[in-house]
């Protein structure tokens, strides 16, 4: 048996009816030493698709982000890990500089990566969206998740430094509808936690905070220079708030819920 390689990647790889997205993630890394891929039991292929890639395919029911991406995080093997989405892909510049800094001898124990959006059929660069850094790239004994519902990250036992070369990142399947989708969904999360921890609606604060989002993505964050799509971005930032805040007010009041 051949020794294996002394800074072994592996890539993780959450996901739920990604057919449409996932083809493209996984073509990006076949170059790692492996893949491991944990789907919440979609209905539409992407299982298919993934096992076309790598033999390390789980399903198992969803039990929020944190933990789906612990538990792909406890089916690898390498010294190293790249966490992945199922909407991103790695570029070939991003490949060549992560290989190149694993193989340091003073190689950190994490790395954050900037993530470039494609949406509304142009890159976007500003708006927030960009230079998105994501720390990724992690020393797998040195990492674990936490988080809530939504919003997890990795928390790092060591240093951090950070990459260059970006993420690809194709979100809502670069449009309204997708996007206005994941606004309901995460809203509908992000209010269950702030519920949770005591935090209550407040009037004000759905007519002010998505007020002061708008402004801040559009002109603090240079939204303005992104065009339409960044016009699109702000307004829907907004509406994030306003949905969240309006979906915390549900809760308090129990309304939706069947006597």
């Amino acid at each position: 048996m051949q020794p294996k390689p002394k800074n072994r990647l592996s890539v993780c790889i959450i996901c739920w009816n990604e057919a449409l997205n996932i083809r493209r993630c996984l073509e990006s890394v076949v170059w790692a030493d492996e893949i491991v891929v944990v789907d919440s039991e979609s209905t539409d292929g992407t299982l298919a698709i993934a096992r076309e890639y790598t033999d390390a395919v789980f399903q198992r029911p969803w039990t929020g982000y944190a933990d789906q991406k612990n538990h792909a995080l406890s089916k690898t093997h390498g010294k190293w890990v790249l966490s992945l989405d199922a909407d991103e892909a790695v570029t070939p510049a991003l490949r060549e500089e992560i290989l190149a800094e694993i193989a340091r001898p003073e190689a950190k124990d994490a790395y954050r990566i900037p993530r470039r959006s494609f949406y509304q059929g142009r890159w976007i660069n500003h708006s927030g969206y960009y230079p998105d850094r994501q720390l990724r790239l992690f020393r797998r004994e040195k990492a674990r998740w936490v988080g809530g519902r939504v919003h997890e990250r990795v928390e790092i036992q060591g240093d951090v430094g950070t990459l260059k070369n970006d993420i690809f990142h194709y979100p809502y399947h670069g449009v309204l509808s997708g996007q206005l989708r994941t606004v309901d969904n995460f809203s509908g999360l992000m209010a269950a936690d702030m519920h949770e921890k005591g935090k209550r609606f407040h009037s004000m604060c759905l007519v002010s905070r998505p007020l002061f989002k708008f402004l801040e993505v559009y002109l603090l964050k240079g939204g303005f220079l992104d065009g339409l799509p960044g016009l699109v971005i702000a307004v829907t930032s907004a509406y994030a708030l306003f949905a969240r805040y309006t979906k915390l007010r549900e809760i308090e009041k129990g309304l939706g819920v069947k006597k």
